[in-house]
């Protein structure tokens, strides 16, 4: 224990490492490394170091804050925030508070200038987006950001012409191709799909391209009056596998955008006296906790928001520190469930 007040060179010595080294590290840096991490925090604690958070500030210029704002869904019932995203939220606070950073959460109207706000304002050192509902009004708002220079990193489709900024998604496409795929195995034939699956919603398109691939792969026909566009609530996968129903087309299996969507495509081939997966199959997206609790229990494509959470942070960071960030999908995974009739 050294005889004044402990500093940060202490620990880069006793470490072996250099002080700026020890600052990253306290600070939750991607850049160092864990096991160096670890032993710098170790020999910290060890001393009874503290950072000084103020002075830290005052020498980076930096807020040591990461502004998270979720982007609420624009739809007729106003359900706001998608249930994915609340998901994450432990995921990403738990990696801010690990890399020593302050999370400010905010919800946010797509409409409201958000985009001129926080980092500017030195709010926040740097933002993550979650949601966005109609991606062609969305983007103007990402090009400014763009040419303002604000660090920032979004949840969305990574790659192809829709890409803005530095992004973490899932592997929609991939996704969609499983969850047809897996249908087709079971021996559904005519597999609808609801959902969006124009360039507003480029996600919900990819699931769909995904899915259409599969289908045609397997030497089946895909009708366009088995895709019923549907936004991202409960009630309107109801009202899209009702209209489906009335409509008097044929069709085996469903498979939803959104988890949501396939919870009401659930209820409304329940009401329809249907049942599933007897007549009806029904695979979602996303694996929100509701899934495993519908009845009966939704097969659906999961999102690892746990791993979300952390790249999406850690992203942010480099890119706050100046360092290279590169774009990042992660794979997707089926979950199967009762609705789809295997086990």
């Amino acid at each position: 224990m050294p005889p004044h007040k402990p500093t940060s060179f202490d620990i880069a010595q006793l470490a072996g490492v250099s002080q700026p080294t020890v600052s990253r590290a306290l600070r939750g840096s991607p850049s160092v490394s864990e096991q160096t991490r670890k032993r710098i925090e170790a020999i910290a604690q060890q001393l009874n170091y503290k950072v000084d958070k103020n002075a830290s500030s005052l020498r980076t210029q930096r807020s040591n804050t990461l502004a998270l704002l979720f982007f609420e869904d624009p739809t007729p019932d106003e359900t706001g925030i998608n249930p994915f995203f609340l998901s994450m939220l432990a995921s990403i606070t738990r990696t801010a508070a690990r890399r020593n950073h302050d999370l400010l959460i905010s919800f946010q109207q797509l409409s409201a200038n958000w985009h001129v706000d926080y980092e500017d304002s030195r709010k926040a050192d740097g933002i993550i987006l979650l949601g966005y509902g109609d991606y062609e009004l969305y983007q103007p708002k990402l090009e400014q950001l763009i040419q303002q220079g604000t660090h920032f990193v979004r949840w969305g489709l990574v790659g192809g012409q829709d890409e803005m900024g530095t992004t973490i998604g899932c592997d929609n496409m991939d996704g969609g191709r499983s969850a047809a795929e897996h249908l087709i195995a079971l021996g559904r034939k005519d597999i609808a799909f609801l959902g969006d699956a124009s360039d507003h919603y480029p996600e919900f398109r990819d699931r769909y391209l995904g899915a259409r691939n599969a289908i045609f792969a397997a030497g089946l026909n895909i009708s366009g009056d088995l895709q019923v566009d549907a936004f991202n609530t409960e009630q309107s996968g109801f009202d899209a596998a009702q209209q489906l129903i009335n409509s008097g087309v044929r069709f085996d299996a469903i498979f939803a955008a959104s988890d949501l969507i396939g919870i009401g495509a659930i209820r409304a081939i329940e009401a329809a006296g249907l049942t599933i997966p007897g007549d009806i199959a029904v695979i979602g997206f996303d694996d929100i906790p509701a899934a495993s609790l519908a009845h009966p229990p939704l097969t659906t494509v999961q999102q690892d928001y746990r791993a979300a959470g952390e790249v999406l942070v850690d992203t942010l960071l480099k890119l706050i520190e100046g360092k290279s960030a590169e774009s990042y999908t992660l794979p997707a995974k089926l979950v199967v469930r009762k609705s789809c009739g295997a086990h």
